[in-house]
């Protein structure tokens, strides 16, 4: 006869959360205090998120450019028919709330590569992907790197999964588990003048429900003990985990850190900067710069900005200040002749431009991005830390 293991309960607070403080190493004041940054409301996402609620993860930041489809309604638990058109990221908001009062979470609709500021990045704790294309994972992953921040990241095919945790400096990132194939399908998004190309048909991933479920409930176990990491609690940090739905079968397999890989880049010191996006002048930006740094100091941003689309055919020239990300190269073509115009970029700038007296977020800065002032070999970052109040809860 089995013996019974029993519980003694008493003095454990009755409560929400009474049963995880039953956990030895568990404490919820951490998750409650920890700031999460999930990128991507589909399927993944949906399951990420109503876990984080469960949980009691006190700080939420969701961002999907998307809408909900009908589609949608077969593996997202957080969307209902009245919500179709609707932004996931503020449907998910709301939801997320009606889980669980205790946690505070702000949606945004938005494009993770262009929209949302690097000061975002270095504000969360971690940052929990569940996205479908090779672009935006890139850009997640050098946006962590740059700032130290853990990145979890999830995948599903049919019903298979896979989950990466990137431990930023110590282990491999995600740009270090690509391969040869993975470089060709990025590049094929792109045309030879770096515009997006709208016209590819988007592949909708095929997945069910359930394998959501398993990835999405990895993930967040990752994070909760990369939220304990005084507990010193084994991680998939530099790893990936395999899921096979058909046999069930799993593996982690260990990702070697490439040594010249091009997303290792981590600012050093960032120092926070009493200013906004919003009304700083590139000029004034700059002078404050040289007064600190030298006469030659120039800015460095973090997007390539298209400041001009010239058509070479007609010798036209369409003067703006875009993201070049946000531009396709449907929009791009000329309306007189339909050549596809070529993008003038800039991602830096030395005092000589036409534009120095437009706000920074005119020129397609983001609120609390970061910039670099480089004089020389010297680079010294700064976050537009005044901005922060984008993330602040209602």
């Amino acid at each position: 006869m089995k013996k019974q293991i029993s519980i003694n309960l008493k003095g454990i607070k009755d409560d929400r959360y009474s049963r995880l403080r039953l956990i030895p190493w568990w404490n919820q004041e951490l998750l409650k205090k920890a700031k999460i940054l999930v990128v991507g409301a589909g399927a993944i996402g949906n399951e990420v998120l109503k876990n984080l609620a469960l949980l009691g993860f006190g700080n939420i930041f969701v961002v999907d450019m998307d809408e909900v489809e009908n589609s949608n309604l077969s593996r997202s638990i957080l969307f209902r028919e009245e919500d179709e058109g609707k932004p996931k990221a503020v449907v998910a908001e709301k939801r997320i709330k009606e889980i669980n009062p205790d946690v505070k979470v702000k949606g945004f609709q938005a494009d993770i590569c262009n929209d949302i500021g690097l000061g975002l990045f270095r504000y969360v704790d971690l940052v929990i992907g569940g996205l479908d294309n090779r672009e935006a994972r890139l850009a997640i992953n050098e946006k962590c790197w740059k700032v130290n921040t853990p990145y979890i990241d999830g995948a599903t095919e049919t019903i298979m999964g896979v989950v990466r945790v990137f431990v930023p400096p110590e282990t491999a990132c995600y740009e270090c588990t690509m391969n040869a194939l993975d470089y060709k399908l990025l590049n094929q998004r792109r045309s030879c003048a770096l515009l997006k190309r709208s016209e590819m048909v988007e592949g909708k991933v095929p997945t069910t429900p359930t394998t959501s479920s398993v990835v999405a409930g990895i993930q967040v176990q990752e994070a909760i003990k990369l939220i304990h990491k005084d507990r010193d609690l084994p991680t998939l940090a530099g790893k990936g985990f395999f899921f096979n739905g058909l046999t069930h079968d799993s593996y982690v397999i260990f990702y070697n850190k490439k040594r010249e890989c091009p997303s290792h880049n981590t600012y050093r010191a960032i120092e926070n900067l009493r200013k906004s996006v919003k009304n700083t002048t590139a000029r004034e930006l700059l002078e404050i710069f040289r007064k600190r740094h030298g006469k030659e100091t120039t800015i460095e941003l973090e997007h390539e900005i298209v400041s001009s689309l010239i058509c070479k055919k007609c010798g036209t020239r369409k003067f703006l200040l875009t993201p070049l990300g946000k531009i396709t190269e449907k929009e791009a073509k000329c309306p007189e002749c339909g050549t596809t115009r070529i993008p003038e970029l800039f991602h830096n700038i030395s005092g000589k431009e036409p534009f120095l007296d437009y706000t920074l977020e005119k020129l397609g800065l983001p609120g609390d991005d970061i910039v670099t002032a480089k004089n020389g070999l010297g680079e010294f970052y700064y976050e537009f830390a005044k901005d922060r109040k984008l993330w602040r809860f209602k």
